[in-house]
């Protein structure tokens, strides 16, 4: 006979706890759940628990949530990261079978910016070296001559919220501090009490340097062989953000040619990483990416998890969600959102920052409903032209806020043109506007940019576009289309739009694959643009 407690046992949501967490993370999920347990990192363990069927499943970095792992959980609703990194977890194959991610992006934030400044202050005063020198019996005080912080300046590439944690705690040591971070507004640093310069500037005036950026296409080997030969030669710098972004083979070169006095790496471009030539030098300190490694930060990731799997599972939305856009959204609105995505990303192109404030204006039939969610769609592509991973619509405010950027959204009945249209207008902190005009056409709701500042054009916001604004001359036309065919890219639109003949003139291009930073360089120096950008718009 099956007892009322036995039934409700079974009634419960399962949640599959694939490798050790702290006890906290079992409190904050509460007795509403039946609780499972497997080992994460064996396969033949961890499929089938999957395949018995779980609504969730908390995992560490070890256990690879992947295509096959995701197909064999059926019915799964959440997969929750106790942590930031989601290498491991198919962020495309759980959001085609509609199984939300979330992690807990701010839990490490203390233990990984304390990491930092203890490689910072170990590689200054040698205490990796001096220690082995010491334990095999060698009292070598003359060898580790270190050098001291105060009053020297650190150079902090990438002020975000971890990067801003070692600011704040350099300060107290009397550093002077200068940042670089190209999407940082000037008045947050200045109320951080931080300069903010140019990467070049900061290379040449640092005496120490540490690296919080994430690892995408334009911050790869970032300081490479170029950059460190900007460097003072008794400049240390230290990696606890990702790897990759510091070129470790340059960096072995300029620590034995004597160009840079040392360095503190916790991240490496290839992980596990166990044999690397930086490890002979004495100059170098290192560690096996432990920047998130404490009791408090596994318990504050094991907890956010928790509260984000009761969430997820009651159908609240989830603030840490990363693949998943939540609200309730009028059908005719549904369409728009991709649209001002894209708009988004062109107006912020158009400047190469992110605006300080974007605003929507709604007009014609569709502005009846509800707009409100355009102005999230409007950060989301925003923040994603400045190459922010992992901005939904849920975690996109919170993030835009940080940034300094807002958004709003305003509606008109009356509509001349078309039935419907969508004007974007972003302000930027240079004083600069960039006006992004489009519709939806036809029954198939065809995307259409009409215009973009005072150019009246017709273009589908196709993957990769090319924008040129240049003097109306003869030739131009000719021009582009030889140095794109050169490099092999195929022109599939092309949009010539100009204010008068011999005026100021935009070209709009839709092609086939991206176009390289050096291919848009010599665009532009052949045919003068006073701009001249390429855009691989992203969802």
């Amino acid at each position: 006979m099956i007892t009322r407690k036995a039934l409700l046992r079974v009634s419960k949501p399962v949640v599959l706890i694939a490798e050790e967490l702290s006890p906290a993370t079992l409190e904050a999920l509460g007795s509403d759940f039946e609780i499972r347990n497997c080992d994460g990192a064996n396969r033949a363990e961890l499929l089938p628990a999957l395949a018995a069927g779980v609504d969730a499943v908390l995992i560490r970095s070890a256990t690879k949530m992947d295509a096959e792992a995701i197909a064999a959980a059926k019915g799964l609703k959440v997969v929750a990261r106790a942590g930031v990194g989601l290498d491991n977890v198919d962020i495309p194959a759980a959001t085609a079978a509609g199984v939300m991610v979330v992690n807990a992006p701010t839990s490490n934030i203390v233990s990984a910016a304390e990491l930092a400044i203890a490689l910072l202050l170990a590689s200054a005063r040698h205490v990796s070296p001096a220690h082995a020198a010491l334990k095999n019996g060698k009292w070598a005080r003359s060898k580790y001559t270190g050098a001291e912080l105060f009053e020297k300046t650190l150079g902090v590439v990438g002020f975000g919220r971890i990067g801003q944690l070692v600011a704040h705690r350099m300060q107290a040591f009397g550093m002077k501090v200068v940042a670089y971070d190209p999407y940082l507004q000037p008045a947050r640093a200045a109320q951080l009490g931080v300069d903010l310069v140019s990467l070049d500037e900061l290379l040449e005036k640092s005496d120490f340097i540490t690296i919080h950026l994430p690892k995408t296409k334009e911050t790869a080997n970032l300081i490479g062989e170029a950059a460190l030969k900007k460097v003072k030669p008794t400049v240390r710098i230290i990696n606890a953000a990702r790897g990759g972004v510091l070129d470790e083979a340059a960096l072995y070169a300029a620590i034995s040619e004597g160009r840079v006095a040392g360095a503190g790496l916790d991240v490496f471009a290839t992980e596990p990483c166990t044999d690397s030539p930086l490890f002979a030098l004495d100059q170098v300190v290192a560690t096996p990416h432990l920047g998130a490694s404490t009791d408090e930060a596994q318990e504050r990731a094991g907890i956010a998890v928790a509260v984000s799997v009761r969430k997820a599972l009651s159908g609240e939305l989830v603030p840490d969600a990363v693949n998943v856009k939540g609200g309730e959204i009028h059908e005719e609105i549904r369409p728009s959102l991709p649209l001002v995505e894209k708009m988004a990303q062109i107006a912020t192109a158009f400047e190469a920052e992110l605006p300080v404030s974007i605003e929507i204006t709604v007009s014609g039939e569709v502005s009846e409903h509800d707009c409100s969610i355009l102005g999230t769609a409007a950060l989301k592509g925003a923040l994603i032209a400045t190459g922010m991973e992992d901005v939904t619509y849920v975690n996109s405010p919170n993030l835009a806020a940080e940034k300094g950027l807002t958004s709003s959204v305003v509606t008109e009945a009356e509509c001349e043109d078309y039935r419907s249209m969508i004007s974007l207008r972003a302000a930027f902190s240079n004083g600069n506007r960039v006006e992004v005009d489009a519709t939806l056409m036809g029954i198939r709701k065809v995307e259409k940019i009409v215009r973009i500042n005072k150019f009246d054009i017709e273009l589908p916001p196709a993957d990769h576009l090319l924008f040129l604004v240049y003097e109306d001359k003869p030739g131009v036309v000719g021009h582009v289309g030889n140095i794109l065919g050169n490099a092999k890219t195929n022109i599939a639109n092309m949009q010539v739009a100009r204010d008068k003949a011999g005026g100021e003139a935009l070209m709009a291009l839709t092609v086939d694959s991206a176009i390289s930073a050096q291919v848009v360089a010599q665009i532009a120096n052949e045919i003068g643009a006073r701009v001249a950008r390429s855009v691989s718009l992203q969802s």
